[in-house]
């Protein structure tokens, strides 16, 4: 059974329910908690995944004790009809850590994909960081998406047999997606006609209220100081996010506030983009792929692969520091390259088909452990 109830974990885990169901061994049983209802059906169409259940427990403004406990209940319930050998979890959401609690609950093994991320900051990011270290407690299989997630997790006292290095699965969504013919132009983003394009997504708790406003009034300076600069926001669902968005850029003639697009689609920006500012995990590796320099509106990250392989830069929610940075890769095409050139630490695209191997060494279909990820 895979679980999942966000986007980025549906665009993650959609490798891995595609590579189970072409397998003849395995039979995946998709569940969704639809926290974001509207950007994960997205990718549920684009990839032709039908869930078999629904839990749909999205409030307006629900808080995280709604998420928990709706969740909580749904996913045990589900647990205790279909039984199934295995749930798989991804990544660091809610759902994460309540659909490893609740298989824990019915004693069901449960694999942990994209396990060993770490910023060793129980509050950043809020409260992703304390998800994904509860869930590794109870996990029995862990894929790791780098050699030093692998490391965190041994770090930790996890034995070595049940991780498995795989790369992450983001890379497999990517080359799926990301030379799709006829995507459709996202509503609300101009012809660029020689400008440049800021690409943009905020929406980590952590960051919410004044750190945002910073942010924000940064982007407006980058916009003022560079005429040839084009904005374009996707502007999470969040009333905590777009509140403070709506306050600040609504009104600016080249700052273009849009809907979160289609998955497609949001490829097809990341690549138009000359530089992307994000809070979001996954997008840094996503833009690592693409060859897009990021400016990473965190002080920590949990992907430091990344920063250390040149493409991505820390620089927090400090205006003057988001600035600096922005104006920096704006004027300085060495600095810019530089970046744009660093390599992909991130995955090679077979992180599912690894996934689905040690699945089935897990299980004793195969005599064989798969090759790892090198990094």
């Amino acid at each position: 059974m895979t679980i999942f109830g966000t986007r980025p974990e549906a665009v993650k885990m959609a490798p891995v329910v595609l590579a189970l169901r072409q397998s003849a061994e395995f039979e995946p049983v998709v569940v969704v908690t639809a926290q974001h209802r509207e950007m994960l059906d997205q990718v549920t169409r684009l990839f032709g995944i039908a869930p078999h259940r629904d839990l749909d427990i999205m409030l307006p403004e629900q808080s995280l004790v709604d998420i928990t406990t709706r969740a909580l209940g749904g996913l045990y319930a589900v647990l205790e009809e279909v039984r199934p050998a295995m749930v798989l979890v991804q990544g660091d959401a809610h759902t994460t850590f309540v659909g490893a609690l609740a298989a824990f609950y019915h004693r069901i093994p449960i694999g942990h994909v994209e396990a060993g991320l770490r910023t060793y900051d129980k509050y950043q990011p809020f409260p992703e960081e304390m998800n994904r270290r509860m869930t590794s407690v109870l996990t029995d299989l862990h894929f790791a998406a780098t050699p030093k997630a692998k490391r965190n997790l041994l770090r930790e006292g996890i034995s070595e047999k049940t991780i498995v290095v795989t790369g992450n699965t983001v890379i497999d969504a990517l080359q799926i997606v990301k030379d799709l013919s006829g995507v459709p132009p996202v509503p609300g983003v101009p012809g660029l006609n020689g400008r440049r394009m800021l690409l943009v997504t905020t929406h980590r708790r952590e960051n919410w209220g004044d750190p945002m406003r910073e942010i924000y009034l940064g982007l407006v300076d980058l916009l003022e100081r560079f005429t040839d600069v084009e904005l374009v926001f996707s502007v999470h669902p969040n009333p905590a996010v777009r509140r403070v968005v709506t306050e600040v850029l609504r009104g600016h003639p080249r700052a273009h506030l849009i809907e979160p697009p289609e998955y497609g689609p949001w490829v097809q920006l990341m690549k138009q983009a000359y530089l992307i500012l994000t809070d979001s995990g996954g997008i840094q590796e996503e833009a690592t792929a693409l060859g897009r320099p990021a400016l990473v509106l965190r002080a920590v990250t949990e992907r430091p692969e990344g920063v250390e392989a040149g493409t991505l830069r820390l620089v927090g929610t400090d205006r003057r520091r988001i600035v600096e940075e922005g104006a920096r890769l704006l004027t300085d095409p060495a600095a810019y390259a530089a970046m744009a050139r660093s390599r992909n630490p991130y995955g090679d695209g077979r992180a599912a088909e690894r996934i689905l191997q040690a699945l089935r060494y897990y299980f004793g279909r195969s005599s064989s452990p798969p090759d790892e990820f090198a990094g």
